[in-house]
This record gives structure tokens, C-alpha cells and sequence, in this order.
């Protein structure tokens, strides 16, 4: 592990390439970094295998690397680091902070409709603690978190750190994966900060250090959605420097960059230019 002051990350799904709202985040998450004097990994989120597109670790890779978004260390695959979930999770069920469920979806759903509340379209259905107080584990169950704390159980729930079908949640992984790393600074798209009330709590029933927080503004398309590609954002051309340095002025556009030579002068390289948007970003922060 890395030992450093400032040691940031970025941790991307391999579900498909860097598009422009990607980028955006790993220049904050690199800038942010390097403005620091600090370390940046770069871990690839495989978990959830069968959503991973084949090969699209190894194209992040060569997009971040033609950008010039180096990172320090080895790469760290998830799905190679089962064993450290399992750890984890087997401490919080030792210590009755997880329990096991074997609730459905729609058997969720349908307990909040004899409460007469239908869910809405995209609408996360909060767990209504069904399966608490079992003392049997039936194969196959889930394993939920046990949330204490009053505000967060009316707002997210009892959540899941490993389904039914075995794989280990974004929640468990990514939580374990920033301690035992030793990461100090998380900053990544604002669409995850609802996911940091729920990681700070689990941090505190592992007994874990709390990294600091920052949330970037997310990347919109034209009808005001969320930049990804579930809605066909298209890949980053980084086959040349003038498609690189496109991208990377378009990022850092998004980021609030100001300095003028970032966008008017056409004769920097790649690296020119990142060394520019360090210092020009080392007067943003505070």
C-alpha cells in the first residue's frame, strides 16, 4: 500500500469507454491530486461481471493514459479482491451488524403496497426490515447491513453488501477497498453522493478511517440527463493529440478551469497543458 498525505483514486466500471462526464471526473479526481502534491490509483469496479464489457478495462487504460492522467501503482481489479469483501462482511455479521435476507424485490414492493405506497419509476424502495429478526440463513440470501442510525434507516434502509446471487454490492467493495488502500480523498461525480451517507456509516461499523468527500458537477446531455452510457454518451477520441487536447479542454471547461491559454493556445502538448490546469487549479481549491 502507498503511504502519502493525499491519496486519491479513480475507480471506473468497465462497462464501456471514457465518454466526456468519465473524463470530466477522473481530470477532477487527477487534478485534485496532483494539486495536492499527492498519490492517484487507478482501480477498474468489476464486480458485477456480466455487466462488464470484454476489453473495456483495457480501452479505459488507454484513454486515461493517452490523456496523460498517469496514475501511480499497479492497477487494482475488484474481482480480484473477493477475499478482503468476504472479511469484511463475515466481521459485521460476527458482530450482528448484518443479517441475512431472502426479500425480493417484488415481495418488497408488495410490502409497502399493503401500506398503500407504490413505488414511482426509478424510485429506490427503502427496506422495510423484513427479514430482522430471522435467526435461520437459507441459501440463497442476501446479507443487508443493519442501520442504527435514525436518519439514514429512514432514508436509504437496511442495504445490501452481498446478493443473493453471490456478488459482493459497489457499497461493501468500494468501502473496504478505500481503507485497506489508504485512501484519504474520494472525489467523484455528484450522482454518488447519496452513496457517501451510507459508506460513512459502514466505514463506522468496520471501524474504518473516513476519507474526505468531494462531489464534481455531472455532465449533462442535451435533455438534461446525466451524461452515461446507459444513454449512448459517445467514447473520447484520444487517437491524436489535437482529439486529446479537445477532450481535455472540454473537461476542463466543465471543471470551471479559467486560464485562457487552456483553450486559445493551439500549439501546447498534452502534458503542457495538464501542467498548466494544475496550477491553474491550485488557485480554485482551498
Amino acid at each position: 500500500m502507498l503511504t502519502c498525505n493525499y491519496l486519491g483514486r479513480f475507480a471506473p466500471s468497465p462497462t464501456g469507454a471514457l465518454h466526456a462526464g468519465s473524463l470530466a471526473t477522473a481530470l477532477g479526481s487527477w487534478l485534485h491530486a496532483r494539486a495536492h502534491d499527492g498519490k492517484w490509483l487507478l482501480r477498474i469496479e468489476d464486480l458485477d461481471l456480466p455487466r462488464c464489457i470484454p476489453e473495456s478495462d483495457k480501452t479505459i487504460i488507454q484513454q486515461l493514459s493517452d490523456c496523460g492522467l498517469s496514475w501511480d501503482g499497479e492497477v487494482e481489479y475488484q474481482s480480484k479482491r473477493s477475499h478482503f469483501y468476504q472479511t469484511s462482511l463475515s466481521q459485521l455479521i460476527e458482530s450482528r451488524k448484518a443479517y441475512a435476507c431472502r426479500c425480493t424485490r417484488k415481495q418488497i414492493e408488495d410490502a409497502w403496497l399493503a401500506k398503500g405506497f407504490k413505488k414511482q419509476r426509478h424510485q429506490e424502495l427503502i427496506y422495510p426490515g423484513s427479514c430482522r429478526d430471522r435467526q435461520d440463513v437459507v441459501p440463497p440470501s442476501a446479507w443487508r447491513l443493519r442501520v442504527e442510525d435514525a436518519t439514514l434507516r429512514e432514508s436509504v434502509g437496511d442495504f445490501v453488501l452481498k446478493r443473493a446471487d453471490g456478488i459482493f454490492t459497489y457499497q461493501l467493495a468500494v468501502v473496504v477497498d478505500d481503507a485497506l488502500q489508504g485512501i484519504t480523498h474520494v472525489v467523484r461525480g455528484a450522482d454518488l453522493l447519496d452513496n457517501t451517507p451510507r459508506q460513512i456509516y459502514l466505514q463506522q461499523c468496520l471501524a474504518y478511517p473516513t476519507p474526505q468527500y468531494l462531489h464534481l458537477p455531472i455532465v449533462l446531455d442535451e435533455n438534461q440527463e446525466k451524461l452515461s452510457k446507459q444513454t449512448l454518451a459517445l467514447a473520447i477520441q484520444t487517437n491524436s493529440s489535437e482529439n486529446v487536447l479537445k477532450a481535455l479542454r472540454g473537461a476542463g471547461l466543465h471543471l470551471g478551469l479559467t486560464n485562457s491559454t487552456l483553450f486559445n493556445q493551439s500549439d501546447l502538448s498534452v502534458s503542457q497543458w495538464l501542467e498548466r490546469a494544475i496550477q491553474n487549479y491550485k488557485g480554485m481549491i482551498f
